[in-house]
């Protein structure tokens, strides 16, 4: 779980975010854009995104994002290094009738947020995946942007997040392993 710290440490919000705030306060795709190494930047729609991101994986990712309860956005989290994953365009079509073909997509969002993250999983099969980032590498591409935050963000720093509670049931299951 220690690889996963610079991504627990940032949170994820609805919609489009002028900069981050030291938490993170973000989208899922300006959180990618920050992981995979490009300078931060809004956005608003998957054509704001650079071209090594699947436009149709985006695509869901954002609604997926924009759509799901706080807590259920912040399971988004593990894909955050997953996105800039773009192939040719025939792998692109595919993904985009993958993602058609389990909802009426993009007119309207028929499945639960689970559902939803089967299908994102799904298409995220399809073509080439992301190039593997370490953890440090992240770790130093996003705290990098969180450290030039110059106002905080409107999620409360508060012991009742999901992020808290996560790192306290970690936090808690390593204390209680026993000594090997």
């Amino acid at each position: 779980m220690d690889g996963f710290d610079h991504i627990l440490n940032w949170t994820l919000k609805v919609g489009s975010h002028p900069f981050p705030g030291p938490d993170g306060g973000t989208c899922i795709t300006e959180a990618a854009i920050v992981a995979a190494g490009f300078p931060y930047q809004p956005v608003k729609s998957v054509e704001d995104m650079p071209a090594c991101f699947s436009r149709p994986i985006c695509r869901l990712a954002m609604r997926l994002n924009d759509e799901a309860s706080d807590a259920e956005r912040q399971r988004l989290l593990p894909y955050v290094t997953r996105l800039a994953c773009a192939d040719t365009p025939e792998v692109e079509h595919q993904r985009a009738v993958y993602i058609h073909a389990r909802s009426s997509y993009p007119f309207t969002f028929p499945f639960t947020f689970q559902e939803g993250l089967a299908v994102l999983k799904g298409a995220l099969a399809i073509g080439r995946q992301a190039d593997a980032l370490g953890p440090d590498t992240v770790k130093t591409r996003m705290g990098a942007v969180q450290g030039r935050a110059t106002t905080d963000t409107s999620v409360p720093d508060t012991d009742n997040t999901l992020l808290s509670k996560i790192k306290g049931w970690f936090g808690a299951a390593k204390q209680s392993e026993p000594a090997a």
